[in-house]
């Protein structure tokens, strides 16, 4: 269990949205593994931190910087404390976007303790002055202050005790490769499988006081998107029907009857997700179509559409990008119950669509 955007659009506070916002962190804090043994899942990130972590101990020296990349809700937050846990020190928590200047960033540096951890999340965010003092904060642990103005600036150097910063990103392509390559050691978070993932459910049900049967966690996972913090989530949902209006055991039924209740199909799709697609192919007969047509078409905004309901559709593969616009896959008619276009006779609804997707 494990878990963890950055985008421009709204903030995600839908169900299965990837984001944790306000009663989620606190209950997140509850449910995080401890050490990276309770870790579940990203079996080579785990193995290849844990020989990072076990050789800095026997070494008496500070871990390597560290850079978790990978999608919201994976577990980079949870990995930044386990290492901090493992490593016997302190963690300091920030992130990018609090960083806008290279002074705010001296003073978080200047007060760090030797084998301090430095998580910096969305590190992506930071700004260019405070990223370049970075640089040499990560290299030489040492910054110089700049004192002054104009032709009476002065340079100060400003020794640092060792540190380990552990860097998160979702987008690990807008950081500048001098600041990639000064990380020692750097992960990718991939998507859970549902095996994964009711090990996460069972975990946490077990923590949360609840119990669930195998079945019941089983659909849980199917629903889960992948991701740890969705998973969680969805598991208080269900929780809260089966104390309500079952008998407080979680099994497939109280699952499903759960999950219907707030909208979450067996893929894991919500509202938005479904009116994306039902748009897509009710209105437009499939595609393609372009992105502000669509977002006009659900009632929502185009950052909303492409930030928040794409990239799962796509991700799942019922939902394409063409250079001429969305597209829906023969999977996402079938996902909505209708008949692909390819499947329907010439005269047929649907016909025009044949080249669509292939004879």
């Amino acid at each position: 269990m494990n878990w963890d955007d950055d985008s421009t659009a709204e903030p995600d506070a839908r169900l299965v949205g990837a984001s944790a916002e306000g009663d989620d962190q606190a209950v997140e804090a509850a449910l995080r593994p401890k050490d990276l043994s309770e870790f579940v899942g990203q079996e080579k990130v785990r193995q290849q931190l844990d020989l990072v972590l076990k050789a800095a101990r026997q070494r008496g020296a500070t871990a390597d910087h560290v850079l978790l990349s990978g999608a919201p809700g994976l577990g980079k937050t949870t990995l930044s404390m386990i290492i901090a846990a493992e490593m016997n020190a302190p963690i300091r928590i920030t992130s990018g976007p609090a960083i806008q200047h290279a002074g705010d960033l001296a003073a978080i540096l200047s007060s760090l303790q030797e084998g301090e951890i430095l998580f910096l999340d969305e590190i992506h965010r930071m700004s260019r002055p405070a990223e370049e003092m970075l640089y040499m904060a990560m290299e030489d642990f040492r910054v110089d202050v700049i004192v002054g103005k104009g032709p009476g600036v002065t340079a100060i150097p400003l020794e640092l005790p060792p540190f380990t910063l552990v860097g998160a990103t979702t987008r690990a392509g807008l950081l500048p490769p001098p600041l990639r390559d000064r990380f020692g050691f750097t992960g990718h978070m991939e998507f859970y499988d549902p095996a994964e993932l009711q090990r996460v459910i069972h975990r946490s049900a077990g923590l949360l006081d609840v119990e669930i049967d195998t079945a019941g966690a089983a659909e849980i996972a199917g629903r889960s998107r992948g991701t740890p913090r969705i998973a969680n989530r969805l598991l208080r949902r269900v929780r809260d029907y089966a104390q309500v209006r079952a008998d407080g055991v979680i099994t497939r039924e109280v699952s499903e009857a759960a999950l219907s209740v707030y909208e979450v199909d067996s893929r894991g799709l919500d509202r938005l997700d479904r009116a994306v697609l039902e748009a897509l192919i009710k209105l437009f007969g499939g595609g393609p179509v372009g992105l502000s047509t669509l977002a006009v078409a659900v009632g929502e905004e185009r950052e909303t559409v492409e930030e928040v309901a794409e990239p799962f559709l796509v991700r799942e593969g019922l939902l394409a990008r063409t250079p001429r616009g969305r597209v829906a896959t023969p999977a996402a008619w079938t996902h909505l119950g209708l008949v692909p276009p390819q499947a329907v006779g010439p005269a047929g609804p649907g016909s025009g669509q044949q080249g669509l997707f292939g004879a």
